[in-house]
């Protein structure tokens, strides 16, 4: 399946021009989004000694094998290129000192380990050793995953957005000192009627090189210049707490809605879960209806579609189409804990049973298959594997696909009928023609619910409960039957930003719905990061941790994704320790990424090398930009401490982002969440009992019951624990029980209604 769209176009040095269109992984974000940049990982030196000659070339038996320094690298999309021909540089040094001492132009690509173009590009050019002689003699390459460096990935995105497009993956041309002048997305390995291939673009380069030295250079100094402005968010339009700002993103929301087949924009759909969580806090704050309803629309509808795994739980990348019927079968860490959130809310606000299944089936999925024996969570798992054992070649999607013979060998004849008529399954496919250009998916379907249980009722004379039941049956036998076939890749790293996001997962559906697994989880990964990510000396982070290795610096997505996870988990557990985690790292991400000129927060240090510019983040796509979770995670902290430094430096990135907000403020839905935080009157919560005891879990449960989003929780226990947390949260010095008993405060700006330990009393409190 092509999950891209068309990019490469005619660039402005007409020398270098593609004369095609090509095809690449599609971006999670709106076309054309401002690329962003992050801090700088260590510089690889893979092996230099061993690789002083290049690749080492061994042959045996009469098959020859390929080894480069990308053997000693610990990302699992660089090891996929550990046996090119290509004699593969990690960035670094070493890289930018052999092109400038032979004077060669660099060839950077960067991808992502399950990215299917990706995989294709890699099968049909870099393991070519005919073009890798070309790029081995003209060329010095460099491999980049840009999930353990986002920070070179949006500088180099930021370009290629405006010159041709955007996706994975990104194949782009650099002088010797970074600048790029010629950039794409795939790229076949030959020519294609209309299509120009990868060798004759690496032959016309290499000859323009050395004839129009004049003409690269004044398109690389062109191509820094566009980075540069990329570089620019819009100055300061209007007062940044401006609540009119949340009314006119609602409306943009709006405008976008589908609401005939509920989603927000067109195909391809991505889930953008940033979108979902706005809308529900809207609803909150303004009672406004549509809004509830266009987001559990949505949520349904994800839910009944084949985006949702429903055999196995958790949710595909994307849909090509509009009907969330047809994914891009990739799995990504941070889109499970967004839309397990998204799940535990609705079902917090609806108590709707059918919203916690599929929280808990997100979550389930996590815990069984991508969790780790350290307590982190691994980044993902591929969209390709192959159809059987012995099968030479990968298959997008074929892990999970069926053919209607497949329904009917696998399960009893009224379970397949059953199937069949619910899911949509045909002997010819359930997946169109349009959805297929390549034709690879003929007589394959996927199970996305064609009716709704009670029409498949009334089809086939059933009750809708015996319906529910047997087709939770028949999914168990489906299940199984999969669990056979080779399974898709999974990217063991652990993102220190990702492992955030699934900590604020876990720590909410613990509290929405009181299961202490899931509140062991969160500090089980908070565990992992406080011992295997965090340095206790210096309060910094390292972002991806694998085979034992944490060597890549902390960007800042990280730290803002972790204070979020580390409130949260605090919120779950009520152990200090979390919460002075996450103010620790939050002073630690003020010194290094904070403007002292300005609002907001750079993506990179300031001591980043190898940058060409440094960016503020100011777009919320698949996940959210770290200056939308900072300004809520600094939101929180002010609630919690009283530091009105932190309330300032909110109010700073609203202002700074105004002008990004004036353009469109649906961009940025994850800030504007921040700001309904800000506009709001916000609650803080203390329980003064043990946390332990059956009335502090009473009041507890109360409080979780409710959807309020705009509030923070403390749990006082009179003890040694509240001893260590009156030094992170004052205002808490003198709450205790009374007559014996857990006791609830709700107080707004730090006044406090009279304290009770009636839960009927509390009750009407919460809900004022």
């Amino acid at each position: 399946m092509r999950a891209g769209w068309p990019l490469a176009r005619r660039t402005a040095l007409v020398l270098l021009a593609l004369l095609a269109l090509t095809p690449g992984c599609r971006r999670s974000d709106a076309p054309g989004a401002p690329g962003t940049a992050g801090t700088s990982g260590t510089a690889g030196t893979g092996g230099a000694n061993r690789f002083a000659n290049g690749v080492i070339v061994e042959t045996a038996n009469g098959v020859t094998t390929y080894t480069n320094r990308l053997v000693d690298e610990k990302s699992p999309y660089l090891q996929l290129h550990a046996h090119n021909p290509v004699d593969w540089y990690p960035w670094g040094d070493a890289a930018f000192e052999k092109a400038r001492r032979e004077h060669k132009p660099i060839f950077l690509s960067i991808g992502y380990s399950t990215c299917h173009w990706c995989h294709v590009m890699e099968a049909e050019s870099f393991s070519h050793p005919e073009i890798a002689a070309l790029m081995n003699a003209s060329f010095v390459s460099i491999k980049i995953d840009r999930e353990e460096r986002p920070d070179l990935d949006r500088v180099y995105m930021s370009y290629l957005t405006t010159v041709s497009g955007g996706g994975w993956p990104m194949s782009l041309f650099l002088t010797p000192d970074l600048k790029p002048f010629f950039g794409a997305t795939y790229l076949p390995p030959t020519s294609r009627p209309g299509e120009e291939g990868f060798q004759q673009i690496l032959t016309r380069i290499a000859n323009d090189w050395r004839e129009h030295p004049e003409a690269i250079l004044a398109a690389a100094a062109s191509g820094s210049d566009a980075i540069s402005q990329q570089a620019k968010i819009p100055g300061p339009k209007q007062d940044g707490t401006d609540a009119k700002a949340l009314d006119d993103t609602f409306d943009n929301l709006k405008r976008s809605y589908d609401g005939e087949v509920p989603g927000f924009g067109g195909a391809p759909r991505f889930p953008r879960p940033v979108v979902l969580g706005f809308m529900l806090r809207y609803h909150a704050r303004t009672k406004n209806a549509e809004a509830r309803e266009m987001t559990l629309a949505t949520l349904r509808a994800m839910a009944d579609g084949a985006i949702h795994d429903q055999l196995g739980g958790g949710f595909h990348r994307y849909t090509t189409d509009r009907a969330w019927r047809v994914p891009h079968f990739e799995k990504m860490l941070y889109d499970q804990a967004q839309l397990a959130m998204a799940y535990a809310e609705a079902y917090q606000l609806t108590k709707d049973a059918a919203f916690a299944a599929v929280a808990h089936d997100t979550l389930g999925y996590l815990l069984r298959d991508m969790r780790e024996p350290t307590g982190a969570f691994a980044s993902a798992e591929d969209a390709d594997s192959k159809a059987t054992a012995d099968a030479k070649d990968l298959s997008e999607g074929i892990y999970y696909l069926w053919t209607d013979a497949e329904i009917g060998a696998r399960l009893s004849s009224a379970a397949a009928t059953l199937v069949r008529a619910h899911y949509g399954i045909t002997p010819a496919g359930n997946i169109p023609a349009a959805n297929d250009p390549e034709g690879t998916l003929t007589g394959k379907n996927t199970l996305a619910a064609a009716r709704t249980v009670e029409q498949t009722a009334t089809q086939l004379g059933m009750t809708p409960a015996q319906v529910t039941s047997a087709l939770a049956d028949a999914r168990k036998v489906l299940l199984a039957a999969r669990g056979q076939r080779p399974r898709p890749a999974r990217d063991d790293k652990a993102i220190a930003a990702w492992n955030g996001l699934a900590m604020s997962a876990f720590a909410r559906a613990s509290q929405v719905f009181g299961r202490t697994d899931y509140r062991d989880a969160a500090t089980a990964a908070a565990a992992f990061v406080e011992t295997r990510l965090f340095d206790a000396k210096t309060g910094r982070l390292s972002r991806r941790f694998r085979a034992g290795a944490a060597d890549v610096d902390g960007l800042l997505e990280d730290y803002a994704f972790l204070v979020q996870g580390l409130l949260d988990t605090y919120e779950a557990s009520f152990d200090p320790r979390w919460l002075a985690l996450a103010m620790r790292l939050q002073d630690t991400q003020d010194a290094l990424f904070g403007d002292k000129e300005g609002g907001a927060y750079f993506s990179t240090r300031a001591d980043a090398p190898q940058v060409l510019a440094r960016m503020k983040e100011d777009y919320d796509g698949a996940e959210p930009a770290a200056n939308s979770v900072s300004a809520l995670n600094l939101l929180r902290l002010w609630q919690l401490t009283e530091r009105g430094a932190w309330r300032d430096g909110a109010d700073k990135t609203f202002e700074a982002l105004s002008g990004r907000v004036a353009r469109s403020g649906a961009a940025v839905p994850q800030l504007m969440s921040a700001l309904d935080f800000r506009r709001s009157t916000s609650k803080q919560i203390v329980i003064a009992g043990s946390p332990a005891s059956a009335d502090t879990q009473a009041l507890l449960r109360l409080v979780h019951s409710r959807y309020i989003p705009n509030k923070v929780v403390v749990v006082a226990d009179g003890g040694a624990q509240q001893q260590a947390l009156v030094k992170l949260v004052p205002f808490i010095a003198d709450m205790t029980p009374r007559n014996g008993r857990a006791t609830i405060y709700v107080c707004e700006n730090y006044a406090c209604r009279l304290p009770t330990n009636d839960v009927a009393v509390a009750a009407k409190l919460l809900s004022e």
